[in-house]
């Protein structure tokens, strides 16, 4: 077993409640780890915390949600500086995240320094000042345990932490942080150079501007510029404009005057000064999102965007003309930059300008804020959602070739300054920076392996970069849905091929053969996929599409709303599988319920096979995935895991063996008491197709048990997966016995439930066919119409489920919604 750190993080704490602050502290308490949050004292009479403790209460109303389940902020204490410095000696991690002012961080070291811990790490959550001018103002014998840990905002769902050593930290300090940011917080770590606005800023930035600056020469709206720039390109759906709106303009201010005052040499400096329409709105007050008002402001239902030109707003409506988008649509690199090289449109040309001035700032750069080209690529990726770092675009385009574009637009005075390609970039024999070998470091002119750090070995999937291998382990076997393979032991891993991993026949078949497989030759078998999601659920029509790679990355939006519309998607898919309508009129309503019966027999043999099962969860677990993972003997899950049984959406009931097992887990909960308490949890879940926001939600929801891990870091899933599976085999795995006394709550529970779903009904909270939707999922985990504390049997349970199923399919109302959620996109309520 690999030892992660020898110094532990027992306890935080975070100095400065503003925004990153407190969300800094909620994400230390949702890896486990309880946390002080000072701030300045309040003015309250016996409340000298009160900032800090608004803070912490105002973490609830955040969107998205920085805590992984509201209870945790009980977690995070609230503190000042007049009273409670004291409390600093009990911690071993203390992040600084006060304003950008060197003197007021200095005069806040001054004032806890005292109070620290002899071995307790500091560091600054700056975004970019010096790491070396912060030390500066710490006593010498401090400086070792001192360093730069820059989080992105929102810390809980950004990938990204930069770490930045001082002239004096200790590397030991570097290495035992990292091993923490890595496996406790879940973090993709990047070892920064202490330079301005270190990696991800620097260079997410620099686009923005570039961006800014095209905008203006060519003419284009802001709006248009954000159709550009957002999925089509592979980055964030919110782009540039509405980006710098979801950051806050005067953080995005503060980030642009930093690298104008402090990068006075840098070739690229006239571009530095914060264009006029910008300030302005910093001074009156329209800092984006935060403040209701920005770059773009929402007028009634209507979205409008900033005219530069006249400060006022206009309707947000500017799209990719045609010609540019059928360039977008070609998936081959090198032809679509050429292509775009070559357009007189200005659409294309702003696309052009800015990728080769940006590659151009990088090449240029790589050497002073960097040890290596994939900490680049990585930086930009974990922290600005970008799909491909700059480097990984330009050695898919071909390395020779975008270096001759650029060079010849250097040439024609066409770039946004006139320095030259750094002479490595130059090479004649490169075809590009990342290889299996290792990534450029110019500085080291090597190919920089990957870290040695021991957490690693707990990653035997990073995230890799264009270049590297991509392959995952030695295949066991393959078909068109499945594919077993292992990694050199005895522990299969099986994943799946069909697109968001929707379960069809294909893959229940594969399921199988890969269970016989492994009952024959191999210890056990893990469910992980190469690729979030999990699994958005059953595929009852036939034969998967296969996927077509990792979709590009969304918005940091609202989490509730995200997670309701990526319920909705789900829905929407395995409606369109489900094909409902043509099989009704096909008759084909026998075939429907033998699918029905070959899901509830493959969740059933993922529970009582002769191998340990594990699922691995990652990203949504919906519907037939979350049934899946019920079933199998362990569920380990990420924090970032959203899981839940979304078939009510469609007017259907989870018949994969859902029901069942909250039935199942309603009686464990109980014990010999009632099971009504227990029983309505579990219900009012499923009924309203409840999606947890977070693995830990999932585990109050009961789609988690609470012996299921739950892992902060995506790339560890399958190393503590594996884990799992190997101390099962280890105790002479044998499988579960059959339930076959499984204790329900009868007619008198379901008449509860139905006299409540009346009165939602009288009151129009719910319509008629959600009545009927919800009564049959009533009658289903009431375990039919039996008396109290009857006891039945699996079988019995999944016969009722399958009975509703299909009951509700023949009904037109359901068939209604189905249709109606194909052709829209959007669940019906009628």
């Amino acid at each position: 077993m690999v030892q992660v750190m020898k110094h532990e993080i027992r306890r935080a704490a975070v100095l400065g409640a503003g925004v990153m602050g407190a969300q800094i502290a909620a994400h230390l308490v949702n890896a486990g780890v309880p946390t002080l949050l000072f701030e300045l004292p309040g003015r309250e009479a016996g409340d000298g915390s009160g900032p800090a403790r608004r803070a912490i209460e105002g973490l609830a109303k955040l969107d998205p949600a920085p805590l992984a389940l509201p209870s945790l902020a009980e977690h995070v204490q609230p503190a000042n500086y007049d009273e409670h410095l004291g409390r600093l000696s009990d911690c071993d991690l203390v992040i600084e995240a006060i304003s950008e002012r060197l003197d007021w961080k200095h005069q806040l070291y001054e004032r806890i320094v005292p109070h620290l811990a002899a071995d307790a790490i500091l560091a600054s959550n700056t975004s970019g000042l010096s790491i070396a001018d912060l030390a500066s103002g710490l006593p010498a014998e401090r400086q070792s345990r001192f360093c730069g840990l820059h989080f992105f905002n929102p810390p809980r769902y950004m990938h990204l932490v930069e770490l930045i050593p001082g002239p004096a930290t200790s590397a030991r300090l570097m290495d035992d942080l990292e091993s923490f940011l890595v496996t406790g917080l879940g973090k993709g770590v990047v070892r920064a150079k202490d330079t301005p606005n270190f990696i991800g800023n620097r260079i997410g930035v620099f686009s923005i501007l570039a961006a800014f600056h095209h905008t203006q020469a060519l003419g284009l709206g802001f709006d248009e510029v954000d159709a550009l720039t957002g999925v089509r390109i592979g980055r964030p759906k919110s782009a540039t404009y509405r980006t710098a709106d979801v950051v806050g303009l005067d953080t995005l201010v503060h980030v642009i005057g930093t690298m104008e005052r402090a990068l006075t040499e840098d070739p690229w400096h006239a571009m530095f000064p914060v264009p006029a329409w910008l300030g302005r709105l910093v001074e009156e007050g329209a800092l984006g999102q935060k403040s209701g008002r920005g770059i773009y402001r929402k007028a009634g239902r209507d979205i409008q965007v900033l005219d530069p030109d006249s400060m006022d707003y206009r309707p947000a409506d500017r799209v990719i003309a045609p010609e540019v988008d059928a360039i977008l649509k070609d998936r081959d690199a090198a032809r679509r930059l050429s292509a775009l090289r070559g357009s007189e449109h200005p659409q294309a040309r702003f696309l052009w300008n800015v990728t080769r001035d940006t590659l151009h700032y990088c090449a240029c750069h790589l050497e002073s804020i960097a040890d290596n080209a994939r900490d680049l690529d990585l930086a930009i990726r974990w922290g600005f959602g970008w799909q491909e770092g700059p480097f990984e675009l330009w050695q898919s385009v071909g390395w020779q070739q975008m270096a001759r574009w650029i060079v010849e637009d250097i040439r024609a005075g066409s770039t946004l300054a006139s320095a030259p390609l750094p002479d490595w970039a130059l090479d004649t024999t490169r075809t590009g920076v990342h290889g299996n070998e290792g990534s450029w470091s110019p500085l080291g002119r090597l190919q920089r392996p990957r870290s040695a750090l021991p957490v690693y070995r707990r990653q035997p999937f990073p995230d890799r970069v264009v270049g590297e291998d991509r392959t995952f382990g030695t295949t066991v076997f393959e078909s068109d849905a499945v594919r077993l393979w292992t990694t050199g032991d005895d522990i299969g891993v099986l994943s799946f091929k069909s697109k968001m991993h929707a379960i069809g026949e294909d893959v229940l078949d594969g399921v199988a053969e890969a269970v016989d497989e492994a009952e024959r030759s191999l210890a056990g078998l893990v469910l992980w996929q190469t690729e979030a999601p999990f699994s958005v659920g059953a595929n009852l029509s036939g034969p998967s599409a296969p996927k077509s790679g990792r979709p590009p990355p969304t918005a940091l939006g609202s989490m509730v709303k995200r997670l309701r519309r990526e319920a909705e998607s789900a829905i929407l898919k395995a409606a369109r599988r489900l094909n409902v309508a043509d099989a009704l009129m096909a008759g084909r309503l026998e075939k429907i319920e033998s699918v029905v019966s070959q899901f509830q027999a493959t969740s059933q043999l993922l529970r009582y096979c002769r191998i340990p099962t594990v699922a691995a969860v990652d990203g949504m677990a919906l519907g037939g995935g979350c049934e899946f993972v019920m079933h199998c003997d362990r569920a380990v899950a990420t924090l970032e895991s959203y899981i839940g049984l979304v078939e009510v959406g469609v007017g259907l009931v989870p018949a994969g063996g859902g029901c069942k097992e909250l039935v199942m887990r309603t009686a464990a909960d109980a014990r010999d008491g009632d099971l009504f308490p227990f029983l309505r949890g579990y219900f009012q879940a499923a009924a309203t197709a409840e999606v947890g926001r977070s693995a830990h939600h999932a585990r109050r929801l009961g789609y988690l048990r609470a012996s299921d891990p739950i892992v902060m870091n995506r790339s560890e899933l399958l190393h503590v997966a594996k884990a799992e599976l190997t101390a099962l085999a280890e105790r002479g795995y044998r499988p579960p016995l059959p339930a076959r006394s499984i204790r329900v709550a009868g007619r008198s529970a379901l008449a509860t439930l139905k006299a409540h779903l009346v009165n939602l009904c009288a009151g129009e909270f719910i319509s008629d066919h959600d009545y009927q939707v919800a009564s049959r999922l009533a009658h289903v985990m009431c375990g039919g119409i039996v008396e109290e504390n009857s006891t039945v049997d699996e079988a019995w349970l999944l016969a009722l489920e399958r009975t509703a199923f299909m009951e509700l399919l023949a009904t037109e109302k359901t068939q209604a919604r189905i249709e109606h959620t194909l052709r829209t996109g959007k669940p019906l309520r009628n």
